[in-house]
Formats: C-alpha cells, structure tokens, sequence
C-alpha cells in the first residue's frame, strides 16, 4: 500500500487519539521543545476519566496543567530529569525522579526496565518515500518510540527536518495527528561579568582542533563567543543552541579535524530559537543521533582533543560534585555529565571541565564548600574530575592529593570564603599553616 493511503487511513483528532491510552498504561512524553502540545493537551481534558497512567519523560519544557495536584490520582509524572514545570511535584512527592545517565536512559525503554504502551512524539511532515524526521529532538525520544506499543504523533509542519539517523516511516504511526503552531524556541543565556570571566578560563583551556561538547546557558554561549580565533573546530555534543552558527558560517567550527564523524556537527538534541531551527532544517553538516550512540562515553572519546564543559551547583574541597540537587532538595538530573567528563577523560588530549561561579544567594554562599550539603547528590565522583573553573581561575585536580586538590580550590573560591575554606582543610587534611595564613585578609 502506498505510504499516502496509510498516512491518511491513521488520520484522526487529538481527542481520538489519546482515546488508546488506558489506565495503568505507561505513557513516554518527547521532551524539550518537541513536547506535542495538542496531544498533551487532549490528554489533560481526558485525565479525569484515567487512573494511575505513568507519564515518563526527561527535560520537558511544557505547561504544569499535567503536573498540578488534581491529576496526581490520574497522571503520575516519573521524570528522568527534573524541569522547572515539575520540580514542585517532585519535591511535595506528587511525582517520581528516577535517576540514570543520559546515555542509559534509552536502554530503559528498549531493555523492557521501563516498558512503554504509548509514545506521544511531534515529527516533521514526510518526504517522498514516507520518512518523518524527528526534528530537533531525536535522543531520548527514536528509542522510546521504537519501545512503545502505540505510536501517537503530530505531524507539525513548522518543525524542521534533520538528518542522521532522525527518521521514522509513517507505516510505524499507529495514529497521526495533523497540527501547526510555532516550535518553541529557547531563550539564550545572557552573559553577566562572572559568567564572562569564566568564559574566558574555559577559552585558555581549548586547543585548536577541538570537538566540543556545549550546552545551553550563559557560560557555553560566553565560551563559543571566545573561541573566534580558535582554528577547524567540531562539535559531538548531547545538545547545541545558537551560539554555534556563528562559528560555523565564520569558518571557526569546520568539523575537519574531528577523528569521529569528521565534518559533521553530532548532536542528541536541539533547543534555541527560530535562526537554530532553519539552520538546522536539511544540512547536511548537522546530524541528529539516539542519546545512547552521542552519550555512550566510548564514542565520545574517539574525539580527539574532546573539550566537555559541564556545570555544578557546589564541589567540595576534595573534588567531588553535586549537580542535581540542593541538600535534599532535587533540581534537576545527572544529564549528560558524566558521560561526556569520562569520554574526554579518556580522550587523547581531551580536557573534562566543570564550571561554575564561586558565589551563590548575590555572594552570601560560597559554591566550594568544605563538605557537600548533607543529602546532596554526587553527580561527578572526586576520581572523574579533571579542570574545576571558576572566574578566579582554573583548579586542574587530576592526579592530584587531596591536600593539593583542598589548595588549588581555596585558590579559586571567592576571597571572601578562602580563609574559611583553608581553615576547614587546614583541621581536616593538614594545610600547611603558612597556606592557611596567607589566606587571612591583610585588613584584619
């Protein structure tokens, strides 16, 4: 049968079709900017009628109706990584946070861990031969989507069609929902001073020939704007923004000497704004992949000179990092961050970095901390940590005691907070006492 005549025999109305999902049933919601919008919807309005459906999903940027206290009897969120939408329900214990590296969280599905009965995903339209593209959100969501019994997509024709292996044939849609609305776009980061001296460590540590790993926010935005004189970089990273077409169309980011994928920009996802997604939109330098292949550490160390830049909330004085919550208090996930800190580990002339700014609460607390919170999670372990970056410098611990490792992070923490830092270590790991003066402010 011709693909058209199975596209229009699976042609039904959002309300139709989330009329398949069932109670008890395991529902996988497509996150970040692909969340479908009218069949999340539809799926609100019939919730009242539904009992115990599991919604599954990683980083959502949706509405709360789904996450608000009426619907905890009908729909019950486990999210593989915490966004602002249901960081509440997670905390009051409405919702579920269910922990897992980035690059294994598609094994949960596919391995049957986390069996699925239905997939809600927003494809491009289909070319020619029936392939829809999964546009700017192919990581989690192609394995989910193989994984899952029932298949409930909206075809948006605003959403752009991406290469690699981004594709799905309309005979695998058990139901096609047509729809157009504007894909939501990302604002970028806005670089202060801090964000900008950070920016500027990072920078220093980037060679010319580098396969970056970039993220979305103010400290990879303000990195990628001082790379311009850099030479034949490349990118193999779990998602870009903005920020790389510059460097791309200035000749900066050519892919050349990238030792996996050469010439094409690797990436699991997408989140920016309208310029992103007509870049993105059949070019053929970019290629979109599962979460499993562009996180899997080993493909990522077949970069050479892989450049990974991640973030913390605090690291205390021996080097190990929390990045997914605040004392017991989850915020967010493990994401990709130790995938890509491992993968540059082991990369030849690979540079793993953490990076953060030394103060938080306007530079009442200091985010390098004698001990971690009591109940914070360690996202890095002290053994991965290689460069730990602040905007008063770089701390590179890798090899390193932990009396060392205790120094080199009093060096770089507020000077506000240093004397207080060398006198724990001081007690804890035996500073040597003129470190410890030397961090007294003369004025006192």
């Amino acid at each position: 049968m011709p693909w058209q005549n199975l596209y229009n025999a699976k042609l039904v109305t959002a309300e139709d079709a989330v009329r398949v999902i069932q109670d008890n049933n395991r529902v996988f919601l497509t996150g970040n900017c692909s969340v479908p919008q009218v069949l999340l919807n539809a799926l609100v309005e019939r919730a009242p009628s539904l009992r115990d459906v599991e919604i599954v999903q990683v980083l959502a940027l949706a509405g709360e109706a789904y996450a608000a206290p009426e619907m905890t009897p009908h729909l019950r969120i486990n999210t593989l990584f915490i966004s602002d939408n249901v960081r509440k329900a997670v905390n009051e214990g409405r919702a579920d946070f269910t922990p897992c590296f980035l690059s294994e969280i598609p094994y949960l599905f596919s391995r049957g861990i986390l069996p699925l009965d239905v997939a809600l995903i927003q494809v491009s339209p289909p070319d020619e031969h029936g392939y829809c593209s999964y546009g700017i959100e192919v990581g989690v969501t192609k394995t989910a989507a193989d994984a899952a019994k029932i298949i409930l997509a909206e075809i948006n024709p605003k959403m752009p069609r991406t290469l690699g292996d981004s594709f799905v044939h309309v005979s695998k849609l058990d139901y096609i929902v047509e729809v157009d609305y504007d894909v939501p776009e990302m604002k970028l980061g806005v670089a202060d001073a801090i964000s900008t001296q950070i920016a500027q460590h990072i920078a220093g540590l980037i060679p010319d020939g580098a396969t970056l790993q970039t993220g979305i926010g103010a400290i990879p935005d303000a990195v990628l704007k001082f790379l311009k004189n850099h030479k034949d970089l490349g990118l193999h990273t779990e998602l870009f923004s903005d920020g790389v077409i510059d460097l791309v169309e200035e000749g900066v980011m050519t892919c050349e000497r990238k030792t996996f994928h050469p010439g094409k920009l690797i990436a699991g996802f997408l989140l920016g704004s309208r310029r992103l997604y007509d870049f993105v939109h059949d070019n053929p330098i970019v290629e979109l992949h599962p979460t499993e292949y562009v996180n899997d550490p080993f493909n990522i160390a077949r970069n050479d000179r892989m450049v990974a830049i991640n973030s913390a909330i605090e690291v205390d004085l021996t080097g190990q990092v929390c990045a997914d919550s605040i004392g017991t208090r989850f915020y967010s996930g493990v994401g990709g961050q130790v995938d890509f800190i491992r993968g540059a580990s082991r990369s030849k002339g690979g540079v793993p970095v953490i990076a953060l700014s030394s103060t938080a609460k306007n530079g009442t607390l200091s985010r390098i901390v004698p001990t971690l919170k009591e109940g914070a999670g360690v996202v890095t372990s002290r053994n991965d940590v290689h460069f730990v970056v602040t905007e008063y410098g770089v701390a590179d611990l890798y090899g390193r005691s932990i009396r060392e490792r205790a120094m080199a992070l009093v060096d770089i923490a507020h000077p506000d907070f240093r004397e207080g830092l060398a006198e724990a270590a001081e007690k804890r790991y035996n500073l040597p006492k003129w470190f410890v003066s030397d961090k007294v402010p003369t004025n006192q």
